[in-house]
């Protein structure tokens, strides 16, 4: 079904890169959400109503309000579409991370208005549910529809790499939860007479709760930033690896501006006796390829290394080696070789995990300690870069 109305209404659809496509699959889900959300709360909300089904009525609720959170990603994807301009020189994607936010708000609040009407159903024996196949039905009908928009949301998701669309996926997975839950305590309730409406609707609750904190934990660490993801980096490094005169690479940092949009920056080690003319091609070389195979657009920092002093090149070993000892996964690059009178000066970049517990200055007088004691005329001149 997915595929057939992704064929039916986005052209170009495989271009999921173009913010035009972008836009489409962001109103296709949209809108189907909206239609299923509105005929599902009107539904549920009549027949709960009719029965004085509060976990029912409840559940309608949220459906409404999952209507009018597909509004707010439908606006989202319309406003992130647009394109850069002065104000906004990355572009407006991030708009989505704000889109989720608000969503997970809307949550946040249904959970709040279920829970209060359920424990007051609980302590208040004069509300009474009556049963009806009807309910069964309708309950039924609704955990079916919203496993659905679960899996069409998140194809459509892990499709264009939406944050919007994967919350909206999780929404719907834990609605469909929601709703068994409730198709349960009716059935209790017909088979049992025991009249379990408002722990159920405890229950549909703290769901909800769940579903709205998780969803808000995600975007908030879209938007403060997050560490880069695995799968980018190593594609990065897969197409640099693939050009001999790329001797290293380092200080990459990843700045996502939201789907679609990211910025890569990182530093390439090339022979410092090469041709600047020839380094130079070779790093225009690697950021077409990253823009037209990854997307990415990328700047590039050419570092030139000394490659043929072979006492630089030992003491960059013998200092490696020696760092290695304070923690195996430290790393150095950089590294100059400074001769004077009364020292040598070691001038290098230390790589470490932010996981290290040592603090900057710590690591910094460790090295320096290490390297005196292999030669005190040696002197270091550091900096760490915690990745």
């Amino acid at each position: 079904m997915t595929e057939i109305l992704c064929r039916l209404f986005i052209k170009d659809r495989e271009n999921v890169r173009s913010p035009e496509v972008r836009r489409a699959y962001g109103t296709l889900g949209s809108v189907v959400g909206i239609i299923l959300n509105l005929i599902l709360a009107a539904g549920k909300c009549v027949v709960g109503l009719l029965f004085g089904a509060i976990s029912l009525t409840a559940d309608g609720i949220n459906n409404l309000s999952d209507a009018g959170s597909q509004i707010i990603s439908f606006i989202s994807f319309k406003m992130a579409a647009k394109p850069a301009d002065r104000d906004h020189p990355f572009g407006h994607a991030r708009i989505e991370y704000v889109a989720s936010m608000i969503v997970s708000f809307f949550i946040l609040l249904v959970g709040w208005n279920v829970l209060s009407e359920s424990v007051a159903k609980i302590f208040d024996p004069e509300i009474k549910t009556t049963f009806s196949w009807l309910m069964i039905i309708v309950l039924g009908v609704s955990v079916f529809v919203k496993l659905w928009l679960c899996l069409f949301n998140r194809r459509l998701a892990d499709r264009i790499g939406s944050s919007v669309m994967k919350a909206t996926a999780a929404d719907s997975l834990s609605d469909a939860i929601a709703t068994a839950a409730v198709l349960i305590a009716m059935l209790v309730f017909r088979f049992t007479g025991f009249d379990a409406d408002g722990y159920m609707g405890v229950i549909v609750a703290v769901i909800i709760f769940i579903a709205g904190i998780k969803i808000l934990n995600e975007t908030k660490n879209a938007i403060l930033g997050e560490s880069a993801d695995p799968e980018i980096v190593e594609s990065v490094k897969k197409i640099v690896s693939e050009f001999p005169d790329a001797l290293g690479i380092h200080d990459m940092v990843v700045h996502s501006y939201g789907p679609g949009r990211t910025i890569v920056t990182l530093h390439i080690e090339v022979d410092g006796d090469r041709s600047v003319f020839d380094s130079h091609d070779m790093i225009d070389s690697i950021e077409r390829r990253l823009n037209t195979e990854l997307g990415i657009q990328s700047n590039i920092h050419m570092d030139p290394i000394v490659t043929n002093d072979k006492e630089v090149s030992e003491m960059r070993d013998v200092v490696r080696a020696l760092v290695k000892e304070i923690d195996e996964r430290l790393d150095i690059h950089d590294f100059r070789f400074v001769r004077g009178v009364t020292h040598t000066n070691l001038i290098f970049d230390v790589n470490a995990p932010f996981e290290l517990k040592m603090s900057d200055l710590e690591l910094k007088r460790e090295i320096a300690k290490r390297v005196s004691e292999y030669n005190e005329v040696f002197f270091t001149v550091t900096t760490v870069d915690r990745s």
